[in-house]
């Protein structure tokens, strides 16, 4: 590599201030390239395509956004009843009679309304495999849980018990796992109930874990059908018990459980009862004993009338203070007929008139008017009978 160098030297003054200059160059380095001119930006066009590209974002999100509105607002029948316009609107045919103008905006209405009629078309068969879907799970698995009562068996009631803390208690602990142990008293009381009501067992827990306790609880087989999660209905997050699947008439079902009220679509079928938690001197089984009894002898027509008559309070407690009640008015109401007229509050030779008025003063419940009880009876040789007003 070898470089030149080249002096050059202009006029010299005497003065010795003005040095020669020098200038340098390097003549075996290339030269640098010329800069290469920018493209000019496409402006129009990028921002064409950002406004396709974000039009068709929000469109999808708002076709989105409307069909999650119509499955949360809607069922599947209203919006199939929505969409008769829709679906008339796309095979709109004009008229033989119309002009020419006429056919040709009826054409061009009916092929732009035929893309959202499949698209909601499609919507609607979409929707009806996915609820069917859903319903295998949330409903149960049959309309008729029960087969038919026997012809002869139409008159008997059906007592539907529930397993956890009504029959039975679950517990877990570390050193042994879960125990389940059985209610003090179940086995007197399925024995008992078994000769008046046909016994149902349902449960929302898992079939695997309902028929072995069953078989350990009922060894004498008194309970006819057992019940699992797979026939009761989700709903909210919790499974419930849906009477009005049982294949049974709603006036003759009574469902004890430990939390009726809030196990069961029937509220008003629901006789509740004290949950059990291992407590050693629990007798809550037995005190419904004679309610449940005193109701299948003497078969109210509707039990739901008679149940909305304690109010949700504690029936076995309520039905015995009922009881007493009604005794010391009739051990009165006999001091009264012995006595033979010397205290007479009400008086009457007409029979219907006394029984009206003596059923109005019944005291156990509602369906005391259609009771057949011999105690209603009470006639005097004098052909008088007394009744007593139920006292305030």
């Amino acid at each position: 590599m070898i470089s030149r160098r080249v002096f050059t030297s202009g006029l010299t003054s005497s003065s010795s201030s003005n040095p020669p200059k020098e200038t340098i160059i390097l003549s075996d380095q290339p030269a640098p390239p010329p800069p290469v001119p920018e493209p000019p930006p496409q402006v129009s066009g990028r921002k064409s395509w950002s406004f396709l590209k974000y039009g068709l974002i929000s469109a999808v999100a708002g076709a989105i956004g409307y069909v999650g509105y119509l499955s949360y607002k809607c069922s599947y029948e209203e919006v199939d009843q929505k969409a008769k316009a829709l679906r008339a609107a796309a095979s709109y045919t004009p008229s033989e009679d119309a002009s020419a103008v006429e056919k040709y905006r009826g054409i061009l209405y009916s092929t732009a309304m035929s893309v959202p009629a499949k698209a909601l078309e499609s919507y609607l068969d979409l929707r009806k495999k996915v609820e069917e879907h859903v319903m295998e799970f949330t409903e149960p698995t049959s309309d008729k849980l029960l087969p038919d009562l026997h012809p002869q068996e139409q008159h008997v009631f059906t007592l539907v018990l529930d397993l956890n803390e009504t029959l039975l208690y679950t517990d877990w602990k570390r050193d042994r796992g879960w125990r389940t142990f059985k209610r003090p008293g179940v086995d007197a009381f399925l024995e008992h109930m078994a000769k008046f009501y046909e016994i149902v067992v349902y449960s929302d827990q898992m079939n695997m874990y309902v028929d072995p306790v069953c078989e350990r609880l009922d060894p004498n087989h008194y309970i006819r059908y057992k019940l699992s999660r797979g026939a009761t209905k989700y709903q909210d997050g919790k499974h419930y018990r849906d009477l009005s699947k049982l294949n049974r008439d709603p006036a003759k079902i009574l469902y004890v459980s430990a939390h009726a009220f809030e196990s069961s679509l029937q509220p008003e079928n629901c006789v509740p009862i004290k949950p059990y938690k291992l407590e050693p001197d629990d007798t809550a089984l037995l005190d419904l004993i004679p309610f449940l009894e005193y109701v299948a002898r003497n078969s109210p027509s509707d039990i739901r009338q008679v149940l909305q008559s304690y109010q949700r309070e504690d029936i076995a407690k309520e039905f015995l203070e009922r009881s007493k009640e009604y005794q010391r008015r009739m051990q009165e109401q006999k001091q009264q007929v012995e006595d033979c007229g010397f205290q007479k509050p009400f008086c009457t030779k007409n029979p219907k008139e006394y029984e009206k008025r003596y059923r109005s003063s019944f005291p156990l419940s509602n369906f005391a008017s259609e009771a057949s009880t011999p105690l209603l009876r009470v006639v005097l040789s004098c052909n008088i009978m007394f009744v007593y007003s139920k006292p305030e």
